[in-house]
């Protein structure tokens, strides 16, 4: 099951890797509104993976069940030391449960570039912050699977 939980861990990141090529330009804008260009940027790449990807954009969302079954999987089965187990089950769970809750919303929202300029730069860096939470999460799981393979 390591191998299982290792390779749908290695996807999210590679999934998170692109999305934060984008949404490091809101790095760059510490204060106040976005501009214009930053957020057209930003939200155009939202808007073909989340709503114009269909039904592509539902691997991610099949990359992150399989991973959370097989890391239940590796625990009912013993297949790793329970620190591992339950190191992973924290570090998919947290990730995956924020960006199901909000940061999958906001995404969408923001690729639909309605609201204020105001309003799309808070999307923009609420999306930034999740997925610099999430690339940790599941950069913990991989490491944590491959140490203990």
């Amino acid at each position: 099951m390591q191998s299982v939980v290792a390779a749908g861990a290695g996807f999210l990141l590679a999934v998170l890797w692109f999305d934060l090529m984008f949404d490091v330009q809101v790095l760059r804008h510490p204060d106040g509104e976005l501009p214009e260009t930053v957020l057209a940027s930003i939200a155009g790449y939202y808007r073909r993976v989340t709503t114009e990807a269909r039904p592509m954009n539902r691997l991610v969302a099949a990359a992150m069940l399989t991973t959370v079954v097989a890391i239940l999987v590796q625990l009912i089965r013993d297949d790793a030391p329970r620190w591992v187990s339950a190191v992973s089950a924290v570090t998919a769970l947290v990730p995956i449960g924020l960006a199901g809750g909000r940061t999958v919303p906001n995404a969408v929202r923001l690729g639909a570039q309605r609201g204020s300029s105001a309003a799309q730069s808070s999307l923009a860096r609420s999306v930034c912050r999740d997925h610099l939470i999430c690339v940790t999460g599941i950069a913990t799981l991989l490491l944590v699977q491959l140490v203990a393979a």
